[in-house]
């Protein structure tokens, strides 16, 4: 039996054509692949008929596939000699449980790799026409969680990214992000602080919402966002403004 290998891949943020050529040489060439709820399925119809699909989603509060299970299913079938390609949305590296995964190869002795992908942070905010740094305005950004899934995590520390970064990016926030916004008020943060909403970012169903940290999880409300979206705070995101500005002039002149 030939050995097994597992490619740990990044799917990118949504649009299928920002998946990279390496990571879609993987999926051309997968006996078995593990895909997550944020990949976009599209990508799936690049493997080969025979490849076995096997979806591992997980939505906030439902998961198809407790994580140990698809460990589990992934050692499983690369010990068989297969081509395993454990797909995730965005990078495997944040916020995507790649490391786990790539230590439970390790530890059972299988060969792996790591396949980095276009994560959520900078493929949203960039098809939003946000930068996360931008001179004059932010020399820096962060990315955190917005929630924890083990009661014994340690808490975020928002007091730290009130004033650490010029530009924060929360994944997985628009349940807290009430409790988000107040936290980074009560640690100094301006409540006219520039804030977006990304929702569905690089895809057809993509919508942004801006306001600032004082108003934005009434914004979301009334706008009713959902999941997938990012968060994203600080001086930056004005860019997006001024560049739509700049369109409609320029629309007007045309016109």
């Amino acid at each position: 039996m030939r050995p097994g290998m597992i490619s740990i891949v990044g799917a990118g943020p949504g649009d299928p054509e920002l998946i990279t050529v390496k990571a879609l040489r993987r999926i051309q060439s997968a006996d078995v692949i593990l895909y997550d709820r944020l990949v976009n399925e599209e990508l799936l119809e690049s493997a080969r008929p025979e490849a076995l699909r096997i979806y591992c989603g997980k939505a906030p509060g439902r998961h198809s596939m407790p994580q140990e299970a698809i460990e589990r299913l992934m050692l499983e079938h690369a010990a068989m000699g297969k081509h395993v390609v454990r797909l995730k949305g965005g990078d495997p590296l944040v916020f995507g449980r790649g490391g786990e995964e790539a230590l439970a190869a390790a530890a059972a002795g299988i060969a792996y790799e790591l396949i980095p992908g276009i994560t959520s942070a900078i493929g949203a905010a960039a098809s939003a026409g946000i930068p996360l740094t931008h001179r004059g305005a932010a020399a820096s950004f962060a990315v955190v969680t917005g929630s924890r899934c083990q009661e014994h995590s340690a808490p975020v520390n928002w007091a730290a990214l009130a004033h650490g970064a010029d530009t924060l990016v929360i994944y997985m926030g628009m349940a807290n992000l009430g409790e988000i916004r107040a936290q980074l008020l009560q640690h100094g943060k301006s409540a006219s602080t520039p804030a977006a909403l990304i929702e569905n970012g690089t895809t057809a169903r993509e919508r942004t919402v801006t306001g600032t940290l004082g108003t934005i999880d009434k914004l979301a409300a009334v706008m009713k966002i959902s999941n997938p979206a990012l968060i994203v705070i600080g001086e930056a995101v004005k860019v997006r403004e001024q560049l739509l500005s700049l369109q409609q002039e320029v629309r007007a002149q045309i016109g």
